[in-house]
């Protein structure tokens, strides 16, 4: 796998975000805030990175909860996965939200998220009359079974 370069300002006092481990496929990204912020139950917050990046076109970088924030902490990504589009200049915010029972603590540093950088295809429309038909078609929304 190639890497890709990525500009990035840190306004931050925090590391840029790195692989945890060799196979990671995203980045933790890390809580810019000058105190902690508290989250009742089933309130969301947008919480600053400090991080600016410039994407080279064709990829973005999209914001994703952190399994172990979820499963501990109740705490998770809205708007997820969130996408960072390569024109995008302003700082890297997260949005998350308690969906525990009791009130959560997100301290300053605190790792409260990923970001997985991917290639994105620009699509081209073409009009039809016609689709082609498949054994699925308009089959959806649990169509399949439980």
């Amino acid at each position: 796998m190639q890497a890709i370069e990525i500009k990035v300002i840190n306004t931050s006092s925090n590391p840029l975000p790195e692989y945890a481990t060799e196979g990671s496929s995203g980045m933790d990204i890390r809580a810019s805030l000058n105190v902690p912020v508290k989250l009742k139950p089933l309130q969301r917050s947008l919480i600053p990175t400090g991080l600016f990046i410039e994407m080279p076109n064709g990829f973005e970088a999209q914001i994703r909860p952190r399994s172990g924030l979820a499963i501990k902490q109740g705490l998770t990504c809205l708007n997820t996965p969130g996408t960072i589009d390569a024109d995008y200049r302003g700082e890297i915010k997260v949005i998350l939200i308690n969906l525990s029972a009791e009130e959560q603590i997100i301290n300053p540093g605190d790792r409260i998220a990923q970001m997985v950088i991917q290639g994105v295809e620009k699509a081209v429309w073409r009009p039809v009359e016609i689709l082609n038909e498949t054994t699925r078609n308009d089959g959806g929304f649990g169509h399949t079974g439980k």
